[in-house]
């Protein structure tokens, strides 16, 4: 249970010692004045020495004065130039940095944002691309400022997650931030880059500023220091939601009309003309049970991982226990056996490069079977969203969810608010979601097949063809001994990411991959 407490650190010293400015939550503890916290890295040591004068020179050009550089404990290794990144008083990494604008890092060490203690007993934070500019924020007077350690992901990346450890390892020294100001630098990377920040901090408190001419905010200390502080001050709140204008969705609008669009392959290249994958969508999954549906989700989850580094959250309460689920996804990942009896098994050492590579990319949630509401299940996928950046949200399937409801709504208006809660989840997060639903009871053909259900055929109402933005049934010619599936695309609401229309695809049952 979380409780507030005084600091063993600081508050002895203070004129308020009876201040209680630690959270502490079992063994894990933060405190807001002088960061002190359980998370905390050992202490590095930096071998400097004196600052050149042509250092000095170097910054003051920049409009960065000397007095700046001493409070921000800047060194000189006699070729680098030392950001120290501290902790709770403490240097628990550093970045170097040569006159040729090559960088450099600790081996091994926490990632952290820099200049992290200066945000204890603030309300608001300033958050920027570079060392560089955040002394430069604070040479106009906005000591409040930190920097992210590995700049922004390019435009065009799609594995880029990893850049962003530094967040959940500071995450709650946010705690008591009210107002976030996003100022990093204008160009594609750093749009990239503010949308993760306020994807993972939250729109309710993050404001964006418009750098207007200028790159970034040294750019703008050099050419006018006043325009620094309008642009600081002028800073825009991330628009509410559900209300935009042209000047909010600019951007998104030259992408289109470019077709620079964000879309993601299946993995499959015949089924990708049909259906591509993106974010803030939601796509439901129906076909006829042993069909195969919760296995080709499976692959096309680990294709997403594998191509794209997506990470999911995964509720699959049929697939217990869960470790026989992370069994299933190592098999169709290594492309091997996983039990005993079976040729071509993985090798231990396999199974752990398979672990190891599921560990940052798959998250199960698995709660109390009295609270498996769709509301219970989209809270813990928040908290991952937040806390690891997690792109995908597998629900599977329909019929495991508590469709427990008042006697005021019939079943169509329980599952048309139901489907909306999903659509609503996936827009908001920047996430996709995947809903597998079984039809009804499907009639026997003379030939011993099913017929292709479709959403129509999902018990309940119309709505799971109507909501959703794509809808897929998975399907199996039960007089074909080759163990293909045909996979149907039967809606996609947005043209540029396919159409309906259907292809079949090979099944290896030794590996779970489909080809």
């Amino acid at each position: 249970m979380q409780e507030r407490t005084t600091c063993p650190e600081c508050s002895p010293g203070r004129d308020k010692s009876n201040v209680r400015c630690m959270v502490r939550n079992g063994d894990l503890f933060y405190c807001h004045h002088c960061g002190y916290c359980s998370a905390q890295s050992p202490s590095i040591e930096i071998k400097s020495i004196s600052m050149p004068e042509k250092i000095i020179e170097y910054f003051d050009k920049r409009g960065i004065g000397l007095e700046v550089l001493e409070r921000n404990q800047i060194q000189w290794n006699g070729k680098e130039i030392i950001f120290p990144y501290i902790q709770g008083k403490r240097i628990v990494n550093a970045k170097y940095r040569d006159l040729d604008k090559k960088f450099r890092q600790e081996k091994d060490k926490k990632k952290i944002f820099y200049g992290l203690d200066d945000l204890v007993d603030q309300d608001t934070a300033i958050i920027v691309e570079g060392e560089i500019d955040k002394l430069s924020l604070e040479a106009v007077g906005y000591k409040n400022c930190v920097s992210v350690p590995d700049g922004a992901p390019a435009a065009t990346a799609k594995t880029f997650n990893g850049k962003f450890d530094y967040i959940d390892n500071c995450i709650h020294c946010f705690d008591e931030i009210k107002k976030i100001i996003i100022a990093v630098d204008n160009d594609a990377p750093g749009y990239r880059l503010a949308q993760e920040l306020i994807k993972r901090f939250g729109p309710d408190r993050c404001y964006v500023v418009d750098w207007q001419t200028y790159k970034d905010a040294n750019h703008a200390l050099k050419i006018n220091e006043f325009d620094l502080i309008k642009c600081i001050d002028s800073a825009k709140p991330v628009p509410v939601e559900g209300v935009f204008t042209i000047d909010d969705i600019s951007k998104d609008i030259d992408n289109l009309y470019n077709n620079d669009f964000e879309s993601f392959s299946t993995g499959w290249p015949e089924l990708d003309p049909y259906y591509n994958i993106a974010k803030r969508q939601f796509t439901v999954l129906t076909g006829i049970p042993m069909h195969g549906k919760s296995t080709w989700l499976d692959a096309l989850t680990v294709n997403l991982a594998q191509n794209n580094d997506w990470k999911f959250a995964v509720f699959s309460p049929e697939n217990q226990p869960i470790a026989q689920h992370a069994a299933q996804i190592a098999k169709c990942y290594m492309g091997k056996q996983f039990f005993k009896g079976f040729n071509n098994r993985m090798t231990p050492e396999e199974l752990e490069k398979a672990k190891h590579w599921m560990k940052s990319r798959y998250y199960f949630i698995l709660p109390p079977d009295d609270t498996l509401t769709i509301d219970h299940i989209l809270s813990k996928a928040e908290v991952l969203v937040s806390r690891y950046g997690i792109n995908g949200i597998v629900i599977d399937p329909y019929n495991e969810l508590d469709h427990s409801r008042s006697k005021q709504y019939t079943e169509t208006e329980y599952i048309s608010c139901l489907l909306t809660k999903i659509r609503r989840f996936a827009r908001k997060h920047n996430v996709h979601i995947w809903l597998v639903a079984h039809p009804t009871k499907m009639p026997k053909q003379i030939n011993g097949n099913y017929g292709v259900p479709t959403p129509y055929d999902i018990a309940g109402s119309a709505n799971f063809r109507n909501k959703p933005d794509n809808c897929i049934c998975v399907w199996r010619d039960l007089t074909d001994e080759s163990s293909a599936v045909d996979v149907y695309v039967q809606k996609v609401r947005f043209r540029h990411l396919g159409k309906v229309g259907s292809v079949k695809l090979g099944f290896d049952i030794a590996t779970g991959r489909y080809i």
